[in-house]
């Protein structure tokens, strides 16, 4: 899933810092509003897309978490054992899944949601005319991605197809109305997990026959989870209040939640300084965590700092990363040469200051798999010159003038600007474009704009297996940006998924996709995922795990602790 900030506090997929007002979750009052069960938060964008079957980035999902009620919850960490969500209890026999639901659980306006709804919004994601970024989530079902690859009358080598047929073809059932059957192309231990990802979510069919894409506007949007969405105003905020009518609402300490949109992390600390806000999830500017690790004694823990705040932080399941344009830098040589003159450490002690690591490649340690991979990864924490211009020195026809592209935010533009110093030393002239987050992904595809050379994206896994972020890279996927393509990655891929002994998936098949990645060098490993979050007061109600152990991604609800 894509992650907009490195510190959420200012970064994208890398580290969330979130400042918290005095807060008692006990009575559900927060800050200095004192308003009874109200919370009022900052987000640092747009939510992109409210549409279960398109959103593909953290902050559409921590509110598509609180609107709907998932089939599976993962359980706390390192384990991220699948807990039951709408989905009262599953079998698992082989590659055939069956999922019975919680009759309680209803859509907004009284309706059951049923087993129907998820086939109707399981194939309609898998659909060709959606278009879905996350289509390949359910390429391990029995057809899916045949029915996806079929537009138009021809499939992807052009050959006819039978659109209709194929959708029939899909091995997702409804035999009862609350029986849920699933058939997978090969066994596969991760995808009890991965129905917990937003991609998995139902919509309402009739809201969406109703007001076509207009469907997740409120006043329009049905949803079956603990909050109902009352506003949204564009690019200024929104609001969700308490659904009182959901099945687990005993539990849902807060009755409103006021989400104001700032973009700008010195604008939001300013908002919580004032008292405007209780929450600060869009993050503080990565200079000002030096200064709040002095407040709260330099604590990991959250403990109290003598004004009242504190700082925490906790590693998270993602990577902070700049990708390749493989069209516009197309020799590996550079690729390369880019990557080894890019001194991570130095990012981490003297930008990000907030316990980051240097990633050796892009699967983290703390994820299944991840170990096994790690060992086989080359790169170093420090860049090495020496070696940078020996590549750079191989390139027939270097490319010298570069525009880096990033999303409005005064980490990422620290970083970006070091990354520019670093690049110079090797003769590359790097001019650094922001914007918006919206605007943002909507230009990098896939593909890219053909005017982005380089890009900057963080990535929290959206289930954890070291699976989720080698699929990435595969030719088809939604969330490849580079442009690059290798039959024999894919290839690997598709075994790897056929491969349910875990040791073996790992050892044969996953290192040995790892190594294919690496040698072409599509992208640029920057940073582990961090979440770092600031208090004011205890008790708070927090969007993201507060396990010091690593989490799954970073996009929980709110509703309770």
């Amino acid at each position: 899933m894509r992650n907009r900030s490195i510190v959420r506090a200012g970064l994208a997929g890398i580290l969330a810092v979130i400042v918290v007002a005095s807060s008692t979750a006990a009575t559900g009052k927060f800050g200095q509003s004192q308003k009874a069960g109200v919370l009022r938060m900052s987000i640092g964008a747009e939510p992109p897309s409210l549409d279960a079957g398109l959103a593909t980035d953290t902050t559409s999902s921590s509110i598509l978490f609180n609107l709907m009620d998932p089939l599976i919850r993962l359980g706390p960490g390192p384990s991220l054992k699948p807990l039951p969500g709408a989905a009262a209890s599953w079998t698992v026999k082989g590659a055939n899944i069956t999922l019975k639901l919680r009759k309680n659980v209803r859509w907004t306006n009284g309706k059951p949601t049923v087993a129907q709804d998820y086939v109707f919004s399981w194939l309609r994601t898998i659909s060709p005319e959606l278009g879905a970024d996350y289509a390949y989530q359910f390429f391990g079902i029995k057809g899916a991605e045949a029915y996806n690859s079929c537009a138009g009358g021809k499939d992807a080598k052009g050959n006819a197809c039978d659109e209709s047929a194929l959708r029939n073809a899909v091995g997702i059932k409804a035999p009862s109305k609350y029986t849920l059957k699933v058939t997978l192309t090969s066994p596969q231990p991760w995808f009890i997990q991965q129905l917990s990802h937003t991609s998995f979510l139902p919509v309402y069919k009739p809201a969406l026959d109703q007001y076509g894409n207009k469907f997740t506007e409120a006043g329009n949007f049905v949803g079956n989870g603990p909050f109902k969405l009352a506003s949204w105003k564009h690019d200024a905020s929104l609001t969700l209040v308490k659904n009182t009518k959901w099945r687990n609402a005993k539990s849902v300490k807060l009755n409103r939640i006021e989400m104001q949109i700032i973009t700008e992390g010195t604008t939001a600390e300013n908002a919580f300084d004032a008292g405007n806000i209780d929450l600060n999830t869009t993050g503080v500017p990565p200079s000002d965590i030096p200064k709040y690790k002095k407040l709260a004694g330099g604590s990991r823990k959250g403990a109290l700092g003598p004004a009242g705040k504190a700082i925490q932080i906790d590693p998270a399941l993602g990577t902070y990363y700049y990708g390749f344009n493989i069209k516009n830098i197309s020799d590996v040589n550079q690729r390369r040469a880019m990557a080894f003159a890019v001194d991570r450490k130095a990012i981490v002690r003297y930008i990000t200051q907030a316990g980051q690591v240097p990633a050796k490649g892009f699967t983290p340690g703390g994820i299944a798999g991840g170990p096994t991979i790690d060992k086989n990864s080359f790169m170093p924490a420090s860049h090495q010159t020496s070696k940078a211009q020996s590549f750079m020195n191989k390139v027939a026809s270097p490319k010298k003038s570069i525009k880096l592209y990033i999303n409005n935010s005064p980490a990422h533009i620290k970083i970006a600007t070091a990354i520019q110093a670093f690049w110079n030393g090797l003769g590359i002239s790097t001019k650094i474009q922001t914007m918006e987050w919206k605007q943002y992904l909507q230009f990098l595809g896939p593909p890219p704009n053909s005017d982005v050379d380089v890009y900057r994206l963080g990535w929290i896994y959206d289930f954890p297996d070291a699976y989720n972020g080698l699929v990435l890279w595969t030719c088809d996927s939604g969330n490849n940006n580079t442009n690059w393509c290798n039959k024999k990655y894919d290839s690997l891929i598709v075994q790897a998924t056929k491969t349910p002994d875990f040791d073996k998936r790992v050892a044969d098949l996953l290192v040995h996709v790892h190594r294919v990645r690496a040698q072409e060098r599509p992208r640029l490993p920057d940073l582990s995922d961090i979440a770092v979050r600031l208090h004011e007061g205890v008790g708070f109600v927090a969007p993201t795990s507060s396990s010091s152990k690593r989490t799954g991604r970073d996009a929980r609800p709110v509703r309770f602790r």
